[in-house]
C-alpha cells in the first residue's frame, strides 16, 4: 500500500514523527514537501527552515519511504506528483484536512484519512505553531454582525459586531478570515505579543497603522480586525455610521468564553484567492443592514445566558443578511462544503468576509474534520 503525505514540516518536532509513524501504518509513506515559496504563499511567512533542510530531516526518519520537493503551488501543490504516484490513501491531519484535497481524492480514487493525531507515548502533543514561540500576537474571529464596522452599512441601520480574539494555536493560512493582514501589522509595531497598556488605544494605533491616513485606497479595513485582535475575550462593538465604534462592551468571564470554545467549531476551506473581491455585486440595502443588527444582538443575548439553539439561530441569521448584502461570500464550493455539515450543526457562518477561509459551526458535538479555538482571556 502507497500511503502519501504532504505538508511543509517546519520545525520538525515529535508530533511530526508520530504523524509519520501512523501514517506508515497503512503501508508505505512518501512525503510531498511543500515548497519555500508555497509556504510563503499561504502563510504569508519564511520558513524556519529552508525546504533543502526540510527536505534532508524528513527524508532521514525511518517512517518515510520517499520524500520530495512538490512542483505545484497553494493547496494542491502536490497534485502532479500524487497523479505520478497513484497512491492507495491520502493521510491528513485534522488541521490540514480541506474539502479541496478531499475531492481532488474522490476525482482520482485515492481513500482519504485524517490522523487520529496521537503523539507518541507520554510525549505531549506538539505542533510547529506552539513550537514558534517568538510571536504570540492572537487572530481575529468574528461572530457575528460582520460589514457593519463598514459606515457604508451601519449608517443604514447601527448594530454590534461580535469578535472574540483568538490564541495563535494554529498557522492560520493568510487571507483565511482571521484578520491575518491586520495581524502582521500588529507584528510589525510589536513583534511578540500585545503589549500591556490601553487596549482601545493600542488597538487605534494599529488600525491607524494598517490604515494610513490619506492613504488612497478603495477599500479601508475594518476596525473589528484591530479591536478583535487586541481585545481579549469576547467583545461586542457598537457601530453607528462611523468606523470607530461609538461603544465597546467586553466578556472576560471564564465560564462564558470556556462555554463558547465548547460550541465552536472550525472546517477548513482554503485561502481566499488573490483576485477574489467580496464586493463585486453587493447589494447593501437598509432591511438588510436592520436584519443583521438584530441578528448579531440576539447572538450577544443568546452567548450571555449561555442558550445554544438561540446562538445558533442567530449566527445563521447574521451570516444570511451578510450574503444578501455581499453574494460573492459564497461559492458553489463553500455551499457544498456547509450542505456536508449543517445538518451536524445548529449554526453556522464563514470566516471574515469569506470566499474561502474557514466554515464556523456551533454545535454541542463535535463536528467531523473540524478545529477548535481559545479564546485570549
Amino acid at each position: 500500500m502507497k500511503v502519501f503525505v504532504s505538508g511543509c514540516y517546519d520545525m520538525l518536532h515529535s508530533g511530526h514523527v508520530a504523524f509519520f509513524e501512523e501514517a506508515a501504518q497503512h503501508g508505505d509513506v512518501y512525503v510531498g514537501i511543500g515548497s519555500d515559496k508555497t509556504l510563503h504563499e499561504l502563510k504569508a511567512r519564511v520558513p524556519f527552515n529552508n525546504e533543502q533542510e526540510r527536505l534532508y530531516m524528513v527524508k532521514s526518519l525511518r517512517a518515510v519511504k520517499e520524500a520530495w520537493i512538490n512542483r505545484g503551488n497553494g493547496l494542491l501543490d502536490f497534485r502532479d506528483e500524487v497523479i505520478a504516484l497513484k497512491p492507495d490513501i491520502f493521510f491528513v491531519n485534522s488541521d490540514g484536512h480541506s474539502n479541496l484535497k478531499e475531492q481532488f481524492c474522490k476525482e482520482q480514487g485515492i481513500h482519504y484519512v485524517i490522523s487520529r493525531r496521537v503523539p507518541h507515548g507520554n510525549l505531549p502533543t506538539r505542533s510547529t505553531t506552539s513550537l514558534r514561540s517568538e510571536c504570540r500576537i492572537p487572530y481575529r474571529l468574528d461572530i457575528a454582525g460582520g460589514w457593519l464596522d463598514q459606515p457604508n452599512v451601519s449608517s443604514l441601520y447601527p448594530g454590534p459586531v461580535l469578535t472574540i480574539s483568538i490564541e495563535p494555536d494554529y498557522d492560520f493560512n493568510d487571507r483565511s478570515g482571521m484578520s491575518t493582514s491586520s495581524r502582521k501589522k500588529a507584528i510589525e509595531l510589536w513583534t511578540v505579543d500585545i503589549p500591556v497598556g490601553d487596549k482601545e488605544k493600542q488597538a487605534k494605533m494599529l488600525f491607524c497603522f494598517e490604515n494610513p491616513p490619506g492613504t488612497d485606497i478603495d477599500y479601508v479595513s475594518g476596525s473589528q480586525d484591530a479591536l478583535g485582535i487586541v481585545m481579549p475575550g469576547l467583545n461586542r462593538l457598537y457601530y453607528d455610521g462611523e468606523f470607530w465604534p461609538g461603544n465597546i462592551d467586553s466578556v472576560l468571564d471564564k465560564t462564558i468564553l470556556e462555554w463558547l470554545e465548547q460550541r465552536l467549531w472550525l472546517v477548513p476551506l482554503y485561502p481566499r484567492p488573490s483576485e477574489y473581491d467580496v464586493l463585486a455585486g453587493t447589494h447593501i440595502t437598509a432591511t438588510e443592514a436592520k436584519r443583521l443588527s438584530e441578528a448579531a444582538t440576539d447572538c450577544w443575548d443568546a452567548i450571555l445566558a449561555k442558550d445554544v439553539h438561540k446562538f445558533g439561530a442567530a449566527c445563521t441569521r447574521s451570516f444570511e443578511a451578510q450574503v444578501a448584502m455581499y453574494p460573492n461570500m459564497v461559492s458553489p464550493d463553500i455551499l457544498e462544503v456547509l450542505n456536508k455539515h449543517k445538518s451536524q450543526a445548529l449554526g453556522w457562518k464563514l470566516s471574515g468576509a469569506g470566499g474561502g477561509g474557514y466554515l464556523v459551526f456551533v454545535s454541542e458535538q463535535p463536528i467531523s474534520n473540524a478545529i477548535q479555538i481559545r479564546i485570549r482571556a
